[in-house]
């Protein structure tokens, strides 16, 4: 069918680069001393100690889970190897992390890079991206200037993979973060790439064709650079993409078709938002929208965007929520397009931190927080970790590790750490495929899908042990490319299935039997905390529970937990 997503069970997805491990950065041991089972307790670091902590209460350490499932991969010394068809051992190291982070080198941020890392670290993030927003300034000066601070933090904290990217402001659209695999042209590349392609740098924010396509060759140039071997690996993610209804659906189809298969670079969106804190009411907390989400549509916003479309459902966007949505329509042309969920951690609620001053456009950034004051309520986000995470199954502890296992799709998100870990897989023919994969049958063969929920096994960062109680299976046909390329609805999908979870700790395992499987589907997961649910908004027959709109004013993103998986294809032939 030629949908171009086998790569995600078939390991010889090589991008026309060595992902060899010979760079300085790269030759991280094979697991962080917090997974390794061999390094004694009083050898960790404090951030260390609560990252095992949190492994260890999510039995996602030793001997906590049935050996032979994804799940107990974690706590194995040496993860397998990519090898093979997908037949192989089935571990993948699943680690956290965050891709959306700003700094003192943000003109609206004030941390240093250092107080990120260590926090991300101690909320139990593997990996994080810095992403300071791209414009002149940064462009001229920030790009170079953060580089040290992230070298520092590298060194400082050696279980966190810290990548430098940069916050793109797109032509034509909102913003993605940008991000490159670290060695020596990491900087020359970010600031050409800025310099040449940032929408504020070339004054080229407005919805036009001319802009549409300065972001595909700001695409392309990256693509570039991989091929010619001045940085290992680049990606692109698009950030809170419904919050102003300027990515159209045609743009974000664009943005995936820019580059080859084998040099992909646009892979994904965020399915949630960072700044979840801003629904936290009033007068203990900012009394507005999570994720920001309360704009309304401008001159260049997408005409055939709902109203509803600028609010988030569940915490979690529009095009991701909703069932039968634009995230459903991509996947049903069998395109390979992934969601994450992250901080965008610029000012952190009920922290007393104060921005230090300084002169941000002479400087390119701000002088040291000051710490002391006032605890500042009114304040949008929580640190990395501390409410959202993107988990990633990658081959091994290295940043070409992390960088594949996004590019495969092999990722999960949750809220306010609602469950612990998951493993996704569809079976059929003696084969499996895993998230983001493709599992290649003959028509007929009758296929399996099984979804294994370890629950969370303790206190979140508010201090309660979150509870499941649902987990959905939504199923779509793959139709095809749509002759309409701004189509953002999929009418064959629905909820298929819905399981009620009846326990509060250890492992859950469900099974949904497709059947003898004759048309090519795909299959992805969700799950809730149930605490708010409404009719999806294409009906019961589609989502009969879903997630419910978020109330500006009155949306405590606690109270409203979810996880999510990105899909498995079954393509029979």
């Amino acid at each position: 069918m030629g949908h171009g997503h086998g790569h995600g069970h078939t390991h010889g997805h090589h991008h026309g680069h060595p992902h060899g491990h010979d760079h300085e950065h790269d030759t991280a041991p094979a697991l962080p001393a917090a997974f390794d089972t061999s390094v004694p307790d009083e050898a960790l670091s404090p951030e260390q100690q609560s990252r095992r902590g949190l492994l260890r209460r999510a039995g996602l350490l030793g001997a906590g889970l049935a050996a032979g499932t994804v799940l107990a991969q974690t706590a194995t010394a040496a993860p397998a190897r990519a090898a093979g068809n997908g037949r192989r051992g089935k571990g993948f190291l699943w680690l956290a992390g965050d891709h959306h982070i700003h700094t003192q080198y943000s003109s609206d941020g004030k941390y240093r890079v250092v107080d990120q890392v260590r926090q991300g670290a101690r909320h139990g993030m593997d990996w994080l991206v810095i992403t300071d927003h791209g414009g002149g300034t940064h462009a001229r000066i920030g790009v170079d200037k953060v580089n040290p601070d992230i070298r520092e933090a590298r060194s400082a904290y050696e279980d966190t993979l810290v990548f430098q990217g940069l916050e793109w402001n797109i032509p034509a659209a909102e913003h993605g973060t940008v991000f490159v695999h670290p060695g020596k042209h990491e900087v020359s590349v970010l600031k050409q790439f800025e310099t040449d392609y940032d929408g504020s740098v070339k004054g080229a924010t407005d919805s036009t064709p001319a802009n549409e396509a300065l972001a595909i060759a700001g695409l392309s140039f990256l693509a570039d650079q991989v091929k010619r071997r001045k940085v290992k690996d680049a990606l692109m993610l698009a950030n809170h993409p419904a919050r102003k209804g300027i990515d159209s659906p045609h743009e974000i189809r664009a943005w995936r078709d820019a580059t080859s298969r084998g040099h992909q670079i646009a892979v994904g969106f965020e399915g949630a938002p960072g700044h979840q804190a801003g629904g936290l009411p009033k007068p203990l907390g900012p009394g507005g929208a999570r994720g920001i989400y309360d704009g309304s549509p401008s001159a260049n916003s997408f005409a055939g965007y709902p109203l509803e479309s600028y609010r988030t459902w569940g915490g979690f966007d529009w095009m991701t929520a909703t069932v039968g949505g634009l995230w459903d329509s991509l996947l049903a042309e069998g395109r390979p397009w992934w969601i994450t969920a992250n901080s965008d951690s610029h000012q952190v609620y009920a922290d007393t931190g104060a921005r230090g001053g300084g002169d941000f456009n002479a400087n390119g950034r701000y002088d040291d927080p000051v710490y002391g004051g006032q605890i500042d309520i009114t304040q949008n986000d929580f640190w990395p970790g501390q409410y959202s995470r993107t988990h990633v199954g990658s081959d091994g502890f290295s940043y070409a590790a992390v960088m594949d296992g996004i590019r495969a799709g092999r990722i999960w998100v949750d809220h306010g750490q609602l469950i612990s870990g998951l493993d996704v897989r569809v079976s059929g023919g003696g084969r499996w495929a895993t998230l983001g994969g493709a599992l290649h049958v003959r028509k007929g063969t009758r296929v399996t899908l099984s979804v294994e929920v370890a629950l969370a096994g303790g206190p979140n960062w508010a201090g309660f042990v979150p509870e499941l109680a649902r987990v959905d299976v939504i199923q779509g046909d793959v139709t095809g490319p749509a002759a309409d390329k701004d189509a953002f609805t999929a009418p064959t999908a629905r909820v298929v299935k819905s399981y009620e979870v009846n326990k509060d700790s250890g492992t859950v395992r469900l099974t949904y039997d497709l059947g003898r499987v004759d048309r090519p589907v795909y299959l992805r997961t969700r799950g809730t905390d149930g605490n708010r649910s409404a009719v999806g908004s294409l009906g019961a027959k589609v989502d009969p529970a879903g997630p419910a709109i978020d109330v500006v004013g009155d949306a405590d993103p606690w109270r409203d937990l979810w996880f999510y998986s990105n899909p498995v294809w079954v393509l029979p032939s």
